[in-house]
């Protein structure tokens, strides 16, 4: 049962006279706060080199298919048709 203080605010259960009472809750709030630094510092990023690995992959494809396009294209083969006959010519 909770009891106001004498200051006449309420400021939770009254733990005067149970000392296993405080040391509980000394030992549940260390505990969370050891959890909560375990949280922020357990490498947060480590599923991002998966994401980095896949977005590269998208963009490298996209390249490809861009380069294979402007390849096949009339002008830029008859370019470098030009371009290995003067090459093996000399």
């Amino acid at each position: 049962m909770e009891r106001l203080r004498s200051d006449g605010l309420n400021h939770g259960p009254d733990i005067s006279g149970r000392p296993g009472d405080l040391t509980r809750r000394v030992r549940t709030t260390i505990c969370l706060w050891d959890a909560r630094l375990r949280t922020l510092t357990a490498e947060p990023e480590k599923g991002l080199a998966t994401a980095e690995y896949a977005v590269v992959m998208i963009a490298a494809t996209g390249f490809a298919g861009l380069l294979v396009a402007i390849l096949k294209s009339g002008t830029v083969r008859t370019l470098l048709t030009n371009l290995v006959k003067q090459a093996l010519s000399v």
